[in-house]
């Protein structure tokens, strides 16, 4: 990378100074039920893991903007309204907040009266046929924005699925040099059983034998330079696979998973930050921040195209 980053890392040291002092006042007896940290010490973000008002603070005294992506593409428009009303309402409240929305339907765009501090920011984009285009060309426009634009206008950037509904608060606990969220289908779930792109001939590729968690590609983040690299990384490994007519069961999930393999989160958010209804929850969630809103996918997405994917289930 060249000179457009050259402020980030002292986002970087003050999250790392943070999150020990964080660590270090708090009661860890306060959560015994859950894993709250990996085998290489990033912290595993649950509620009761946290002292939010050290935090607030902390971020206020750096004047942290924060932006947060989605993509709001096709009849995926129909889920805007629903998760900017939320977004508002529980997202980084009291904090500045970009929001950028990618889109090919600009006009279609709920307008919404923002609380101070906040703007929503329409970056127009081409609406591609399939919904897996649209999925794997956002690690694409997410790069490219990040180094043309984004790293002059917020310190972090939270790249999230617009079908989706904030239902408690979710806030600076998050921030990290780059994090990612357990998928709520496999947070119990033993690494053999992980759904992993398996073939060898992809780039996406990972062993039975190796893995440590399943992250959910609807939800993940970091400053805007280590949000760079792992886009570009998974862009590119795309392009690769595609060169030889390739495509990865889950997409861009399949690549951001094989990234946080070999270059491990800081922070690791619980399925607390994007949870599904219909997966059965058990007795040590407390809370529900970010919930998948039911859809039926023969709408939204071509019907084709979903049968055709060798990973596709039926909603």
């Amino acid at each position: 990378m060249v000179d457009s980053f050259e402020a980030v890392p002292y986002a970087q040291f003050h999250t790392r100074v943070l999150q020990k002092e964080i660590l270090t006042k708090w009661d860890k007896s306060q959560r015994s039920d859950v894993l709250i940290l990996t085998p290489w010490l990033a912290p595993i973000v649950w509620n009761g893991t946290y002292n939010l008002d050290i935090l607030n603070a902390h971020f206020h005294q750096r004047n942290v903007r924060v932006g947060i992506t989605v993509f709001v593409i096709k009849k995926y428009t129909a889920f805007f309204k629903t998760f900017i009303e939320t977004a508002e309402q529980f997202f980084m409240v009291g904090h500045k907040v970009n929001y950028y929305v990618f889109t090919e339907r600009a006009d279609n765009i709920f307008n919404l009266t923002l609380s101070e501090g906040r703007q929503l920011v329409i970056l127009e984009v081409p609406g591609y046929n399939r919904w897996q285009d649209v999925s794997m060309r956002r690690m694409e426009m997410i790069r490219d924005y990040a180094y043309q634009r984004f790293y002059k206008e917020v310190d972090y950037l939270v790249c999230v699925d617009v079908d989706m509904r904030f239902n408690d608060f979710v806030g600076v606990e998050i921030l990290s040099d780059v994090f990612g969220t357990i998928h709520p289908g496999f947070h119990n779930a033993q690494r053999e059983i992980f759904t992993y792109e398996r073939r060898q001939q992809s780039t996406a590729y990972i062993p039975t034998d190796e893995g440590d968690f399943y992250y959910a590609g609807g939800f993940f983040g970091g400053t805007v330079e280590k949000v760079y690299k792992l886009t570009n990384f998974c862009h590119n490994a795309m392009m690769t696979d595609k060169k030889n007519s390739i495509e990865a069961i889950w997409h861009d999930e399949s690549y951001l998973n094989k990234y946080f393999l070999y270059h491990k989160p800081t922070k690791i958010l619980s399925p607390e930050y994007l949870w599904d209804n219909k997966v059965a929850v058990s007795q040590f969630f407390q809370r529900r921040r970010f919930v998948i809103v039911p859809k039926n996918l023969d709408t939204i997405r071509n019907k084709r195209a979903l049968q055709k994917n060798p990973g596709y289930q039926k909603d």
